[in-house]
């Protein structure tokens, strides 16, 4: 079902569909600010920057197929000519959109446009490398597919449908994270720092946690056994203790339903360390990445509260063992929050 009508002189159909269009991207900007939304929710996404962010492992051309409009949120080069959904953000694109668009009103057939593809299925997103107009005259005619040659292009990170371009540096973060401390993919999920700083000092935790492990063993261990051992032996039963004495802010009933459903899981990674790494690791994953959705809807995560934490534990005592005088001291200092007073929600 298409929301346009026809004339039967597609020269001015044509006119009128850009006109259309551009009065949309205008009501649409206005909706945004009054709404409070972020600035750049409507601003196709970089794809250099969004490669780069999430880390390019290599890229396969997957062949012509039919793309969802929708799923096409950037472009390789032309990111200010229109908004996420396509509508032009000015008359610069007038003269080529309105051929174009009285082409397809007259049933000549347009050729398919060139796009890459990060992630797979539902929250693919798709970034233009030509045929921008095209894709504008579709949606302006109410269409919801377009043909397309597509390159899929592979990436470190996962994505997802509401990634928006405030949120690259925080990927970037995210990523030379993972390179330094390369976490299984079934509990990489659950390390979630909304600061794109925290990221570094949290691997500097890990690598200097790491060190102490060879001093104290005499066994080197390269970046992946470091990074799957602090998981099993210290993330995961700091987080259980921070939990029992209250020094995760957590919603009672989320919380209660994401640690007792597993408490075998649980009570494995944190009293038989060091055997079968990647398997635990592996078991614990869906409960940690259940276990951190909870702590997001507290207003802090997990992965935040543990580094506030142990660096709180440290200057405190100047000691790096989760142990009774540890939490009574962090407990102790802990600064009361005023009857009242809600977390603003993150954005969603």
């Amino acid at each position: 079902m298409t929301d346009w009508h026809s004339t039967g002189f597609p020269a001015a159909d044509a006119k009128d569909d850009f006109s259309r269009a551009r009065r949309r991207e205008q009501w649409a900007r206005v909706a945004t600010r009054l709404r409070g939304r972020p600035g750049d929710v409507r601003v196709l996404l970089p794809f250099d920057e969004v490669v780069t962010a999430l880390g390019m492992r290599g890229k396969r051309r997957v062949g012509e197929r039919l793309v969802g409009i929708a799923q096409i949120v950037g472009s390789v080069d032309r990111t200010r000519d229109f908004d996420r959904s396509f509508r032009p953000t000015s008359s610069v694109a007038r003269a080529r959109f309105e051929r174009i668009a009285a082409m397809a009103r007259r049933g000549d057939e347009l050729p398919p446009v060139d796009l890459y593809r990060i992630g797979r299925g539902k929250d693919a997103l798709y970034f233009v490398l030509d045929g921008h107009h095209r894709i504008a005259v579709a949606s302006a005619l109410g269409r919801d597919a377009i043909n397309a040659r597509v390159t899929e292009i592979v990436t470190q990170l996962p994505v997802g449908p509401d990634l928006l371009a405030s949120d690259l540096l925080t990927k970037t973060h995210e990523r030379l994270f993972n390179e330094r401390v390369p976490l299984p993919e079934e509990v990489r999920d659950a390390i979630r720092l909304r600061d794109p700083a925290h990221y570094a000092r949290l691997a500097e935790g890990v690598e200097a946690w790491g060190f102490r492990v060879m001093q104290e063993t005499g066994e080197p261990l390269d970046r992946r056994a470091v990074a799957a051992r602090w998981w099993i032996d210290e993330y995961e039963p700091a987080i259980r203790l921070l939990r029992e004495a209250g020094l995760i802010e957590t919603p009672t009933t989320q919380r209660a339903a994401a640690h007792d459903d597993a408490p075998a899981a649980g009570n494995d990674t944190g009293n038989d360390t060091g055997k079968d790494t990647g398997n635990e690791a592996m078991d614990v994953g869906v409960d940690a990445a259940d276990a951190a959705d909870a702590a997001d809807a507290a207003g802090t995560t997990e992965a935040e509260a543990y580094l506030r934490l142990a660096e709180q534990r440290y200057l405190l005592l100047r000691s790096h063992d989760w142990d009774e005088k540890a939490m009574e001291r962090l407990r102790s200092e802990r600064p009361r929050r005023r009857p009242g007073r809600r977390r603003r929600p993150a954005r969603p």
